[in-house]
């Protein structure tokens, strides 16, 4: 297997799990490192077979066969572009850029170029979560009624070394919904098909170091008659679900536990009578060993099988796309105080 030669750009917190999950793909190999401080590019390296290290992307050029570009999301769009004209593979952190007409621009240069452009959106490779969809396409548990995304965290902006703070809007381009829900954006896209309608409400209370919401409730109909849900935070004190996935289906409820690597299906009561105790069993249909933290081997290993065979990859530039004009919708109308007209944004109309 002929080696491909990776470069890391931007070596901020999120690029450890990057690195460490580079290393676990089989033919790849990190060849060149690089952010504009050079400590933390070191730092990075210092765990690697002894790349190349540099402050200045455009001097790695010659080093690598694609990069993993994990910077500022305003700084997306140039960095992406300027590897894609020297015809170099992107693997893009997400969102795939701030505006429609970047996003666009970097697809169409990638394709001129015969270039893989892929969004980092890991969630749709993890084991557990490809797992449930098996679960829900192989029709066991009939129709889906609705699907429930949660994510609760405590994000704070803290600008390091003289940096702006990425809590700045043009910097993260949106608020929590843009820079973190467009994970569950496509992956509710991804299980329940083509939206037609939606509705984003966002409040910064709690979370002040933010210029835009910290905290999203997001409600998406789709075609099929299910009901897609995200409700999230930047500002959590405390949490009990953490991240959780729960797919109510016409059979029972399939819940994917991602601390616990379990998914579980409970399917007891389906109707409460007052008085009689609710049946809280469930059967565990799948569970791994191990701790689950953000598993980006598996989509580094798909970004790395594209490019050896040529295939689309699943969360390329134009389905990003589709997920990131949701969300502007959402925006859109939640400003005008309307519902969103989603129709001719699924993934199957890219």
């Amino acid at each position: 297997m002929e080696t491909i030669r990776i470069g890391l750009i931007g070596c901020g917190g999120m690029m450890k799990s990057h690195a460490q999950g580079v290393q676990e793909v089989e033919g790849v190999e990190v060849t060149a490192v690089c952010d504009i401080i050079l400590e933390l590019a070191q730092d990075v390296a210092s765990v690697l077979n002894n790349p190349y290290i540099t402050t200045d992307y455009k001097t790695m050029v010659d080093y690598v066969d694609a990069v993993l570009v994990v910077l500022p999301h305003d700084l997306h769009f140039e960095c992406g572009m300027y590897f894609a004209h020297h015809k170099k593979h992107v693997l893009m952190e997400k969102p795939l850029c701030n505006t429609e007409e970047e996003c666009l621009a970097l697809i169409e240069t990638c394709e001129a170029n015969n270039v893989v452009l892929m969004c980092a959106y890991p969630v749709r490779f993890w084991p557990g979560v490809v797992k449930l969809k098996e679960l829900i396409d192989s029709g066991d548990y009939g129709k889906i009624i609705q699907m429930s995304v949660w994510t609760e965290q405590l994000t704070k902006n803290e600008p390091q070394n003289g940096a702006i703070g990425w809590g700045q809007t043009a910097r993260l381009g949106g608020g929590q919904f843009f820079s973190h829900g467009c994970h569950y954006v496509d992956m509710m896209l991804w299980f329940l098909g083509n939206p037609i309608k939606g509705m984003h409400f966002g409040t910064s209370v709690g979370t002040p170091w933010l210029l835009k919401e910290g905290t999203s409730v997001a409600a998406i109909v789709f075609e099929n008659g299910a009901i897609g849900y995200h409700g999230a935070t930047w500002g959590a004190r405390g949490t009990r679900l953490g991240w959780n996935v729960q797919i109510q289906t016409e059979k029972g409820m399939l819940e994917f536990d991602r601390f616990k690597g379990q998914i579980k299906l409970y399917d007891g009561l389906s109707v409460h009578i007052p008085g009689e105790p609710e049946y809280q069993g469930y059967k565990v249909l799948w569970e791994t060993d191990g701790a689950l933290m953000k598993q980006t081997q598996h989509e580094i290993r798909h970004f790395t099988d594209c490019i050896r065979t040529g295939k689309k990859p699943m969360t390329d530039g134009r389905s990003a796309l589709q997920g990131l004009r949701v969300i502007w919708k959402m925006y859109d109308a939640e400003k005008h105080n309307v519902i969103a007209d989603l129709h001719g944004l699924g993934l199957e109309e890219v």
